[in-house]
């Protein structure tokens, strides 16, 4: 590492003074003037099997809401199953390790989120209504619920209609361009029935209620862009067409939605590096985080969540559907990693709007680098080399760096 880069960071590094949750805010205070400004704040992880990381991250999530006034935490998880857990957030309904179960991802199926529930629980119990921490899934997959839902009002107020559902029940465990079809004839069903419900919705309304018909209409256009998503074809390709990037506009529009329907909104976005980035990953494929610097400039903060060495969670790539094993890592030497770790001892966070526009330093964080990134799955023993492309104070506003990595703590299997 460059000295100049070196010194930086010795110079702008701010310790961590725990990772774990529930303690003193003293030490995020340098963070909070940070994020003064920002409405959208983005919390990255390059691991989606790190226990620090979550437990960091829940850390940051009681600083925000508690001293910064966010109220939407918005997660990198199905919008269909988020909005159960929405409830229990909010009123207490349900049990809660069953309904992170229902999100559909192993990677959120952990001691930690239980945790990180069970707070945002506790914090909201004694609000009023309007003042309470709102849970909101990002992700238009695995639409179980939705399907439900839908079924089970079309059966109610128009059961000559709930055969449309028939077809579209494969929705409940679809994942992106697992039905690619060029004529997408799923969506073109999605779309019937979405506009049958917005068409007849005053009549709908007055057999029910308008809340029924509004919560039924959410999950109608929860179904179409599911329906969008796995019709699409596979294949890491550049362009707006990609289910990739189809994928992250839809998270993008989804938080989106959350800023622009109440002036006062600020949330939080927790998804991985890639996703919160400011660019491009993969082969040029916008994310969600550039969609939303775009919108709204530095209203959005895009924070990384970085290790030096350990061990993390992740499913081989040869066993798609087996069990989450560890995987080990040293500190290596290719990545930016590598140099943090070189440079400041410990926990700690750097504000990389901070750069001066002509140090050395800046040159450096503006200067093609390279960063570790392992999602849900990854290869055998070849893990260790993977690395993606970064230019850190283009992609990040800041990094929060972890020394040492663990695994997090897989929920117990839920009995059916």
């Amino acid at each position: 590492m460059p000295d100049d880069i070196a010194r930086w960071l010795t110079e702008h590094a701010r310790p961590l003074g725990t990772l774990t949750p529930g303690g003193p805010h003293k030490d995020l205070e340098p963070l909070g003037d940070s994020l003064r400004d920002a409405r959208i704040v983005g919390l990255g992880e390059s691991t989606h099997g790190t226990r620090e990381f979550f437990r960091l991250k829940h850390r940051i999530i009681e600083f925000l809401v508690r001293e910064a006034g966010f109220t939407i935490f918005a997660m990198e998880a199905g919008q269909s199953a988020a909005r159960a857990l929405d409830a229990y957030v909010r009123h207490g309904t349900g049990d809660p390790a069953r309904l992170i179960t229902r999100l559909g991802f192993w990677t959120w199926r952990t001691e930690e989120m239980l945790d990180l529930v069970e707070w945002l629980r506790a914090h909201n119990r004694t609000l009023p209504e309007g003042r309470r921490v709102r849970f909101v899934g990002t992700d238009p997959q695995r639409c179980a619920d939705s399907v439900d839902a839908v079924a089970a009002f079309l059966r109610q107020v128009a059961p000559k209609r709930a055969e449309d559902m028939r077809e579209l029940a494969v929705l409940a465990q679809a994942h992106p361009a697992s039905h690619p079809d060029p004529e997408q004839v799923l969506l073109r069903r999605a779309e019937a029935l979405a506009g049958f419900l917005e068409d007849h919705r005053e009549t709908f309304a007055r057999r029910t209620t308008v809340d029924a018909v509004d919560e039924v209409l959410e999950h109608a256009r929860i179904l179409l862009r599911a329906a969008d998503l796995v019709t699409r074809s596979p294949g890491m390709h550049p362009g707006e067409d990609s289910v990739f990037a189809v994928r992250d506009r839809y998270m993008a529009d989804a938080v989106a939605r959350l800023v622009d329907d109440s002036p006062e909104a600020r949330v939080i976005v927790w998804a991985h590096n890639g996703h919160i980035a400011k660019g491009t990953y993969g082969d040029g494929v916008p994310a969600l985080g550039s969609r939303l610097r775009e919108r709204y400039g530095d209203g959005y903060y895009a924070l990384a969540l970085l290790f030096g060495k350990g061990s993390f969670l992740a499913r081989r790539g040869h066993a798609p559907q087996g069990p989450p094993l560890r995987h080990r890592i040293g500190t290596g030497i290719r990545s930016v990693e590598a140099r943090f770790s070189g440079a400041v001892p410990g926990d700690f966070y750097a504000d990389l709007r901070a750069t001066g526009p002509s140090s050395e330093a800046a040159k450096w964080l503006r200067a093609p680098q390279m960063q570790r990134s392992f999602g849900a799955l990854v290869p055998r023993f070849v893990y260790r080399f993977h690395v993606a492309p970064l230019v850190p104070a283009e992609d990040y506003d800041g990094i929060a760096f972890v020394a040492r990595s663990s695994c997090s703590r897989l929920l117990p299997p839920m009995e059916t």
